[in-house]
């Protein structure tokens, strides 16, 4: 009689879980997309304006241990080049390890951030390490590179 009880919920509970896993692909594409339409945006609008930000290099982003001229250019850099590598899930956990690393440093540059932009960056962190720990999916080209070449890293 207790097995005839939960058959139901089990079921219920499988099929469900299917449904999720199934829809795991589409999720990951849309947090690479997102994350890095944020940051290739950032990119963009700094080298729209190369002496603002330099300028907002020198006076506002306080970045650790770097001139403000090399924070600049591998900021900037770092905001037009990772972000193609994480859509496109082409080195998808780097891409997503180099733009946590830029999102922190984001954070700690700041003197003063409001708390819904600190808001935006945690998730955008939350994003960011659930790629770099369960890489960019079955629908990236990391998925379809690495077992051609021998590689085998998770999806």
């Amino acid at each position: 009689m207790t097995q005839t009880w939960l058959e139901t919920p089990l079921a219920l509970c499988r099929t469900g879980t299917r449904v999720l896993e199934a829809l795991q692909p589409a999720a990951q594409l849309a947090a690479r997309v997102y994350v890095g339409a944020a940051f290739f945006r950032s990119g963009l609008t700094k080298i729209a304006d190369w002496d603002t930000t330099l300028a907002l290099f020198q006076d506002e982003y306080k970045v650790p241990l770097l001139p403000p001229h090399l924070a600049a250019v591998m900021g900037t850099g770092g905001e037009l080049v990772l972000p193609v590598l994480l859509v496109l899930g082409l080195f998808g956990r780097f891409g997503a390890l180099g733009l946590s690393v830029m999102n922190v440093v984001a954070v700690l540059s700041l003197e003063e951030i409001a708390p819904a932009a600190l808001q935006q960056h945690v998730f955008w962190g939350s994003l960011l390490a659930a790629l770099a720990l369960w890489g960019p999916g079955k629908w990236s080209l990391d998925a379809w590179w690495w077992p051609r070449v021998g590689g085998s890293p998770r999806r």
